[in-house]
Protein backbone atom coordinates (compact mmCIF):
# COMPACT_ATOMS: atom_id res chain seq x y z
CA UNK A 1 0.00 0.00 0.00
CA UNK A 2 1.09 3.49 -0.71
CA UNK A 3 2.44 5.07 2.43
CA UNK A 4 0.54 8.33 2.03
CA UNK A 5 -2.44 7.99 0.65
CA UNK A 6 -13.45 -23.21 -8.64
CA UNK A 7 -11.93 -32.37 -12.02
CA UNK A 8 -14.97 -29.97 -12.10
CA UNK A 9 -18.26 -31.80 -12.67
CA UNK A 10 -20.86 -30.11 -14.79
CA UNK A 11 -23.67 -31.09 -12.43
CA UNK A 12 -26.16 -31.34 -15.26
CA UNK A 13 -29.71 -30.66 -14.16
CA UNK A 14 -32.97 -31.34 -15.90
CA UNK A 15 -33.74 -27.74 -16.60
CA UNK A 16 -32.00 -24.45 -16.70
CA UNK A 17 -31.53 -22.57 -13.44
CA UNK A 18 -33.35 -19.39 -12.76
CA UNK A 19 -31.55 -16.11 -13.33
CA UNK A 20 -31.92 -13.30 -10.88
CA UNK A 21 -32.63 -9.84 -12.12
CA UNK A 22 -29.59 -7.61 -11.79
CA UNK A 23 -31.33 -5.10 -9.61
CA UNK A 24 -32.31 -7.57 -6.89
CA UNK A 25 -31.43 -6.45 -3.40
CA UNK A 26 -30.65 -10.08 -2.53
CA UNK A 27 -28.75 -11.35 -5.59
CA UNK A 28 -28.52 -15.04 -6.41
CA UNK A 29 -25.76 -16.84 -8.24
CA UNK A 30 -26.68 -16.76 -11.92
CA UNK A 31 -27.06 -20.05 -13.84
CA UNK A 32 -25.08 -21.18 -16.85
CA UNK A 33 -27.31 -23.14 -19.16
CA UNK A 34 -27.57 -26.69 -17.84
CA UNK A 35 -25.00 -26.07 -15.10
CA UNK A 36 -25.33 -25.60 -11.37
CA UNK A 37 -22.94 -22.68 -11.08
CA UNK A 38 -23.10 -22.42 -7.32
CA UNK A 39 -21.61 -25.91 -6.98
CA UNK A 40 -19.24 -25.14 -9.85
CA UNK A 41 -18.01 -21.98 -8.17
CA UNK A 42 -17.32 -23.88 -4.95
CA UNK A 43 -15.31 -26.53 -6.80
CA UNK A 44 -13.07 -23.97 -8.48
CA UNK A 45 -12.71 -21.80 -5.39
CA UNK A 46 -11.35 -24.85 -3.55
CA UNK A 47 -8.39 -24.80 -5.95
CA UNK A 48 -7.22 -21.67 -4.13
CA UNK A 49 -5.11 -23.13 -1.34
CA UNK A 50 -2.92 -21.91 1.48
CA UNK A 51 -0.20 -24.31 0.33
CA UNK A 52 0.03 -22.84 -3.16
CA UNK A 53 -0.19 -19.29 -1.91
CA UNK A 54 2.70 -19.99 0.43
CA UNK A 55 4.79 -21.53 -2.35
CA UNK A 56 4.23 -18.48 -4.52
CA UNK A 57 4.89 -15.96 -1.80
CA UNK A 58 8.15 -17.44 -0.54
CA UNK A 59 9.49 -16.85 -4.05
CA UNK A 60 7.83 -13.53 -4.77
CA UNK A 61 8.74 -11.98 -1.42
CA UNK A 62 12.20 -13.51 -1.39
CA UNK A 63 15.49 -11.66 -1.38
CA UNK A 64 16.10 -12.36 -5.09
CA UNK A 65 13.56 -9.69 -5.98
CA UNK A 66 15.36 -7.09 -3.88
CA UNK A 67 12.23 -5.43 -2.54
CA UNK A 68 10.69 -4.88 -6.02
CA UNK A 69 11.42 -1.16 -6.14
CA UNK A 70 9.76 0.50 -9.15
CA UNK A 71 12.02 0.54 -12.22
CA UNK A 72 14.82 -1.36 -10.51
CA UNK A 73 16.17 -4.86 -11.38
CA UNK A 74 14.20 -6.59 -8.61
CA UNK A 75 10.92 -5.22 -9.94
CA UNK A 76 11.86 -6.38 -13.44
CA UNK A 77 12.55 -9.87 -12.07
CA UNK A 78 9.17 -9.84 -10.36
CA UNK A 79 7.43 -8.84 -13.61
CA UNK A 80 9.16 -11.67 -15.45
CA UNK A 81 8.12 -14.11 -12.73
CA UNK A 82 4.47 -13.10 -13.08
CA UNK A 83 4.65 -13.41 -16.85
CA UNK A 84 6.09 -16.93 -16.58
CA UNK A 85 3.33 -18.02 -14.18
CA UNK A 86 0.62 -16.88 -16.59
CA UNK A 87 2.35 -18.61 -19.48
CA UNK A 88 2.60 -21.80 -17.41
CA UNK A 89 -1.13 -21.61 -16.63
CA UNK A 90 -1.95 -20.98 -20.30
CA UNK A 91 -3.48 -17.59 -19.62
CA UNK A 92 -2.73 -15.21 -22.50
CA UNK A 93 -1.93 -11.53 -22.52
CA UNK A 94 -4.52 -9.06 -23.85
CA UNK A 95 -1.66 -7.35 -25.69
CA UNK A 96 -1.04 -10.38 -27.90
CA UNK A 97 1.73 -12.92 -28.29
CA UNK A 98 4.52 -12.91 -25.75
CA UNK A 99 3.93 -9.34 -24.60
CA UNK A 100 2.48 -9.23 -21.09
CA UNK A 101 3.82 -5.77 -20.28
CA UNK A 102 2.17 -2.39 -20.52
CA UNK A 103 5.26 -0.23 -20.68
CA UNK A 104 5.36 3.00 -18.68
CA UNK A 105 8.11 5.41 -19.75
CA UNK A 106 10.47 7.10 -17.33
CA UNK A 107 9.01 10.47 -18.31
CA UNK A 108 5.68 9.48 -16.74
CA UNK A 109 7.17 9.28 -13.27
CA UNK A 110 8.49 11.95 -10.97
CA UNK A 111 11.47 11.82 -8.66
CA UNK A 112 13.90 10.02 -10.95
CA UNK A 113 11.95 6.77 -11.10
CA UNK A 114 13.02 4.62 -14.05
CA UNK A 115 10.71 3.16 -16.67
CA UNK A 116 8.53 0.32 -15.46
CA UNK A 117 5.67 -1.91 -16.57
CA UNK A 118 2.26 -3.19 -15.56
CA UNK A 119 1.79 -6.94 -16.05
CA UNK A 120 -1.49 -7.97 -17.72
CA UNK A 121 -3.16 -11.36 -18.28
CA UNK A 122 -6.60 -11.97 -19.72
CA UNK A 123 -9.38 -14.57 -19.86
CA UNK A 124 -11.91 -13.75 -22.58
CA UNK A 125 -15.57 -14.06 -21.71
CA UNK A 126 -17.69 -16.58 -23.57
CA UNK A 127 -20.88 -14.51 -23.82
CA UNK A 128 -20.05 -10.89 -23.07
CA UNK A 129 -16.35 -10.60 -23.98
CA UNK A 130 -16.43 -6.82 -24.29
CA UNK A 131 -17.41 -6.35 -20.65
CA UNK A 132 -14.36 -6.46 -18.40
CA UNK A 133 -13.97 -7.40 -14.75
CA UNK A 134 -10.63 -6.18 -13.42
CA UNK A 135 -8.85 -7.85 -10.52
CA UNK A 136 -5.87 -5.78 -9.50
CA UNK A 137 -2.96 -5.64 -7.08
CA UNK A 138 0.31 -3.74 -7.05
CA UNK A 139 3.43 -5.87 -7.26
CA UNK A 140 6.03 -3.21 -6.52
CA UNK A 141 7.37 -2.43 -3.05
CA UNK A 142 9.96 -0.08 -1.58
CA UNK A 143 13.25 -1.85 -2.32
CA UNK A 144 16.08 -1.63 0.19
CA UNK A 145 16.98 0.89 2.88
CA UNK A 146 20.21 2.81 3.39
CA UNK A 147 21.66 -0.03 5.45
CA UNK A 148 21.00 -2.48 2.64
CA UNK A 149 18.09 -4.23 4.34
CA UNK A 150 15.64 -5.72 1.84
CA UNK A 151 12.00 -4.79 2.28
CA UNK A 152 10.44 -8.02 0.99
CA UNK A 153 6.86 -6.74 1.09
CA UNK A 154 5.28 -10.13 1.78
CA UNK A 155 1.99 -8.62 2.92
CA UNK A 156 2.42 -5.34 1.03
CA UNK A 157 1.60 -6.42 -1.57
CA UNK A 158 3.01 -9.85 -2.22
CA UNK A 159 -0.17 -11.20 -0.62
CA UNK A 160 -2.42 -9.49 -3.16
CA UNK A 161 -0.15 -10.33 -6.07
CA UNK A 162 0.03 -14.08 -5.47
CA UNK A 163 -3.67 -14.21 -4.58
CA UNK A 164 -4.41 -12.95 -8.09
CA UNK A 165 -2.30 -15.80 -9.51
CA UNK A 166 -4.42 -18.34 -7.60
CA UNK A 167 -7.68 -16.61 -8.57
CA UNK A 168 -6.59 -16.50 -12.21
CA UNK A 169 -5.72 -20.20 -12.16
CA UNK A 170 -9.17 -21.02 -10.73
CA UNK A 171 -10.91 -19.05 -13.48
CA UNK A 172 -8.69 -20.63 -16.14
CA UNK A 173 -9.58 -24.12 -14.93
CA UNK A 174 -13.25 -23.15 -15.33
CA UNK A 175 -12.56 -21.72 -18.78
CA UNK A 176 -10.84 -24.92 -19.92
CA UNK A 177 -13.80 -26.95 -18.62
CA UNK A 178 -16.21 -24.80 -20.62
CA UNK A 179 -17.96 -23.14 -17.70
CA UNK A 180 -17.23 -19.50 -18.14
CA UNK A 181 -16.68 -16.85 -17.37
CA UNK A 182 -19.40 -15.00 -19.31
CA UNK A 183 -17.57 -11.69 -19.07
CA UNK A 184 -13.87 -11.19 -19.62
CA UNK A 185 -11.47 -10.89 -16.72
CA UNK A 186 -8.34 -8.77 -16.73
CA UNK A 187 -5.71 -9.68 -14.16
CA UNK A 188 -3.86 -6.44 -13.64
CA UNK A 189 -0.61 -6.26 -11.70
CA UNK A 190 0.29 -2.60 -11.44
CA UNK A 191 3.65 -1.03 -10.75
CA UNK A 192 4.54 2.19 -9.02
CA UNK A 193 1.84 2.12 -6.38
CA UNK A 194 4.30 2.94 -3.66
CA UNK A 195 5.50 5.96 -5.62
CA UNK A 196 2.01 7.44 -6.03
CA UNK A 197 -0.43 4.99 -7.69
CA UNK A 198 1.39 5.46 -11.00
CA UNK A 199 0.68 2.08 -12.60
CA UNK A 200 -3.08 2.18 -12.11
CA UNK A 201 -3.18 5.82 -13.11
CA UNK A 202 -1.31 4.99 -16.31
CA UNK A 203 -3.65 2.10 -17.08
CA UNK A 204 -6.80 4.17 -16.61
CA UNK A 205 -5.34 6.93 -18.78
CA UNK A 206 -4.20 4.40 -21.40
CA UNK A 207 -6.71 1.56 -20.99
CA UNK A 208 -6.28 -1.63 -22.98
CA UNK A 209 -10.07 -1.94 -22.86
CA UNK A 210 -12.41 1.07 -22.82
CA UNK A 211 -13.19 2.22 -19.33
CA UNK A 212 -16.87 2.39 -20.18
CA UNK A 213 -16.70 -1.40 -20.70
CA UNK A 214 -15.04 -1.95 -17.33
CA UNK A 215 -17.62 -3.41 -14.94
CA UNK A 216 -15.65 -3.28 -11.69
CA UNK A 217 -12.20 -3.27 -10.17
CA UNK A 218 -11.62 -5.67 -7.26
CA UNK A 219 -8.36 -4.48 -5.75
CA UNK A 220 -6.30 -6.57 -3.31
CA UNK A 221 -3.73 -4.73 -1.25
CA UNK A 222 -2.49 -6.52 1.89
CA UNK A 223 -4.61 -9.58 2.85
CA UNK A 224 -2.06 -11.80 4.60
CA UNK A 225 -1.86 -10.46 8.13
CA UNK A 226 -3.94 -9.59 11.23
CA UNK A 227 -3.93 -6.11 12.72
CA UNK A 228 -3.96 -5.33 16.44
CA UNK A 229 -7.70 -4.66 16.51
CA UNK A 230 -8.37 -8.26 15.43
CA UNK A 231 -5.76 -10.17 17.42
CA UNK A 232 -7.19 -13.25 19.15
CA UNK A 233 -8.90 -16.31 17.70
CA UNK A 234 -12.36 -14.89 18.30
CA UNK A 235 -11.66 -11.78 16.20
CA UNK A 236 -9.13 -12.78 13.54
CA UNK A 237 -11.58 -14.13 10.92
CA UNK A 238 -12.03 -10.76 9.22
CA UNK A 239 -11.23 -8.54 6.26
CA UNK A 240 -11.67 -4.81 5.84
CA UNK A 241 -13.77 -3.86 2.82
CA UNK A 242 -13.53 -0.33 1.52
CA UNK A 243 -15.63 1.31 -1.18
CA UNK A 244 -17.99 -1.56 -1.92
CA UNK A 245 -21.13 0.58 -1.56
CA UNK A 246 -19.85 3.94 -2.73
CA UNK A 247 -20.61 3.56 -6.43
CA UNK A 248 -22.76 0.42 -6.66
CA UNK A 249 -25.05 -0.85 -3.92
CA UNK A 250 -25.50 -3.95 -6.08
CA UNK A 251 -21.78 -4.74 -5.94
CA UNK A 252 -21.95 -4.38 -2.17
CA UNK A 253 -24.94 -6.76 -2.00
CA UNK A 254 -23.11 -9.31 -4.18
CA UNK A 255 -20.08 -9.15 -1.91
CA UNK A 256 -22.19 -9.55 1.22
CA UNK A 257 -24.08 -12.47 -0.31
CA UNK A 258 -20.89 -14.24 -1.42
CA UNK A 259 -19.41 -13.92 2.03
CA UNK A 260 -22.58 -15.08 3.80
CA UNK A 261 -22.89 -18.18 1.59
CA UNK A 262 -19.24 -19.17 1.25
CA UNK A 263 -16.42 -17.55 3.19
CA UNK A 264 -18.17 -16.31 6.34
CA UNK A 265 -15.59 -13.69 7.19
CA UNK A 266 -16.29 -10.77 9.48
CA UNK A 267 -16.58 -7.91 7.01
CA UNK A 268 -15.24 -4.83 8.75
CA UNK A 269 -16.27 -1.50 7.18
CA UNK A 270 -14.43 0.74 9.63
CA UNK A 271 -12.23 2.28 6.96
CA UNK A 272 -15.12 2.73 4.54
CA UNK A 273 -16.40 5.67 6.55
CA UNK A 274 -16.43 8.90 4.56
CA UNK A 275 -14.65 10.65 7.43
CA UNK A 276 -11.97 7.95 7.89
CA UNK A 277 -8.88 9.95 8.89
CA UNK A 278 -6.62 7.33 7.26
CA UNK A 279 -8.23 8.01 3.89
CA UNK A 280 -7.50 4.44 2.74
CA UNK A 281 -10.15 4.77 0.03
CA UNK A 282 -7.82 7.15 -1.75
CA UNK A 283 -4.56 5.31 -1.07
CA UNK A 284 -4.51 2.22 -3.29
CA UNK A 285 -5.00 1.45 -6.97
CA UNK A 286 -8.77 1.00 -6.98
CA UNK A 287 -9.09 4.74 -6.58
CA UNK A 288 -7.93 5.43 -10.14
CA UNK A 289 -10.89 3.33 -11.32
CA UNK A 290 -13.33 4.89 -8.86
CA UNK A 291 -12.41 8.33 -10.20
CA UNK A 292 -13.88 7.15 -13.51
CA UNK A 293 -17.13 6.03 -11.85
CA UNK A 294 -16.17 2.34 -12.00
CA UNK A 295 -17.43 0.42 -8.94
CA UNK A 296 -14.65 -0.95 -6.76
CA UNK A 297 -13.94 -3.03 -3.69
CA UNK A 298 -10.67 -2.66 -1.81
CA UNK A 299 -9.68 -5.75 0.24
CA UNK A 300 -7.35 -4.92 3.12
CA UNK A 301 -6.16 -6.45 6.41
CA UNK A 302 -5.11 -3.18 8.01
CA UNK A 303 -1.65 -2.02 8.97
CA UNK A 304 0.62 -3.86 11.42
CA UNK A 305 3.97 -3.46 13.11
CA UNK A 306 5.88 -4.69 10.02
CA UNK A 307 4.24 -2.29 7.58
CA UNK A 308 6.91 -0.84 5.27
CA UNK A 309 9.70 -2.50 7.25
CA UNK A 310 12.24 -5.20 6.35
CA UNK A 311 10.34 -7.45 8.76
CA UNK A 312 7.32 -7.79 6.41
CA UNK A 313 8.37 -11.34 5.52
CA UNK A 314 6.53 -14.46 4.25
CA UNK A 315 6.98 -16.42 7.47
CA UNK A 316 4.57 -14.03 9.22
CA UNK A 317 1.67 -14.54 6.79
CA UNK A 318 -1.56 -16.23 7.93
CA UNK A 319 -1.93 -18.46 4.85
CA UNK A 320 -5.24 -20.19 5.67
CA UNK A 321 -6.86 -16.83 6.38
CA UNK A 322 -5.28 -15.35 3.28
CA UNK A 323 -6.74 -18.19 1.18
CA UNK A 324 -10.20 -17.53 2.62
CA UNK A 325 -9.90 -13.86 1.80
CA UNK A 326 -8.75 -14.65 -1.74
CA UNK A 327 -11.76 -16.96 -2.13
CA UNK A 328 -14.06 -14.07 -1.22
CA UNK A 329 -12.57 -12.07 -4.09
CA UNK A 330 -13.00 -15.08 -6.39
CA UNK A 331 -16.66 -15.65 -5.45
CA UNK A 332 -17.45 -11.97 -5.88
CA UNK A 333 -15.71 -11.84 -9.25
CA UNK A 334 -17.43 -15.09 -10.30
CA UNK A 335 -20.85 -13.62 -9.67
CA UNK A 336 -20.10 -10.27 -11.29
CA UNK A 337 -18.61 -12.00 -14.33
CA UNK A 338 -21.39 -14.59 -14.75
CA UNK A 339 -24.62 -12.83 -13.86
CA UNK A 340 -27.10 -12.03 -16.63
CA UNK A 341 -26.99 -8.26 -16.29
CA UNK A 342 -24.07 -5.96 -15.70
CA UNK A 343 -24.01 -4.50 -12.21
CA UNK A 344 -25.59 -1.08 -11.93
CA UNK A 345 -23.84 2.13 -10.92
CA UNK A 346 -26.16 3.98 -8.59
CA UNK A 347 -23.84 5.88 -6.28
CA UNK A 348 -22.47 9.38 -6.45
CA UNK A 349 -19.12 9.76 -8.12
CA UNK A 350 -16.45 10.44 -5.56
CA UNK A 351 -14.55 13.67 -5.83
CA UNK A 352 -10.78 13.54 -5.81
Amino acid sequence: MKNTIILVSSFIVCCCGTSQNSTSANPKIDSHTGTNTELTAITYAESITAKELKEYLYVFAGDDFEGRDTGEPGQKKAAEYLKKQYQRMGIPSPLGGDDYYQEIPESYFRGGVKSSENVLAFIEGIEKPDEIVVISAHYDHVGTDKEGNIHNGADDDGSGTVSILEIADAFMKAKKDGVGPKRSILFLHVTGEEKGLYGSKFYTENPVFPLENTVTDLNIDMIGRIDKKHEGDDKSNYIYLIGSDRLSTELHDISEKANKEYTKLDLDYTYNAKDDPNRFYFRSDHYNFAKHNIPIIFYFNGVHEDYHKPTDTPDKIEYELMAKRAKLVFYTAWEVANRTERIIVDGAKEGE
